[in-house]
């Protein structure tokens, strides 16, 4: 039986908004602590849709990991060519500094993103693809996101695509297990460590 102190989120269940260019939409699953701005966030996640080549915004502070849910992808790129990176691959996370203005250019008509960011000094994640069950260790704070395919069970409840579980804080250890085919995202989260 999953523990208590999770919170359930559906992507269908919020608001789109425009982002400041124009070029997507973005939906905010999670955000911690809970109602913090884009100025004072530990860490965030959204879902993103990419409708067309754009600059990225510059997070000064902040580290990215970027996973393409759907769609061809795109490619990441600095103007000065320090960064070149492709998100091609579906379900495959590619972290990067949030400090760096980029560039995205779509590979193949639109694509969907899921997105997590840190604060330096405050927070760190690691993003882990599931594609058949497992056991997961206990954890100081995470965020498990069903992906695609047929639904997950997790513990005693079940995922459907685009659904997610949240433990904000010391996420017990539990069981995972795909209903069919399909592919989860863990998301752990812990407080980042001084440098």
């Amino acid at each position: 039986m999953t523990a208590a102190g999770f919170e359930r989120i559906a992507l269908a269940q919020i608001d789109p908004q425009p982002w400041k260019n124009g070029a997507g939409l973005t939906r905010e699953t999670a955000v911690h602590p809970p109602g913090a701005s884009m100025a004072d966030f530990d860490w965030r996640v959204s879902v993103a849709e990419v409708a067309r080549d754009a600059p990225f915004s510059a997070f000064p502070g902040v580290d990215r990991c970027i996973t393409l849910l759907r769609g061809a992808g795109m490619r990441l790129a600095s103007a000065d060519g320090a960064f070149d990176e492709r998100l091609d691959r579906p379900f495959e996370p590619l972290h990067f500094p949030g400090d760096l203005p980029l560039a995205a250019t779509l590979i193949a008509g639109p694509c969907t993103d899921f997105n997590v960011m840190t604060r330096r000094g405050a927070a760190r994640c690691e993003v882990t693809r599931h594609d058949a069950a497992a056991d997961l260790p206990a954890a100081e704070a995470r965020l498990l996101w069903c992906c695609d395919g047929d639904g997950w069970q997790i513990d005693a409840e079940q995922l459907a695509p685009m659904q997610a579980l949240l433990w904000r804080e010391a996420s017990p250890a539990v069981r995972i297990h795909p209903l069919g085919q399909g592919t989860l995202l863990e998301i752990r989260f812990c407080q980042d460590q001084p440098r």
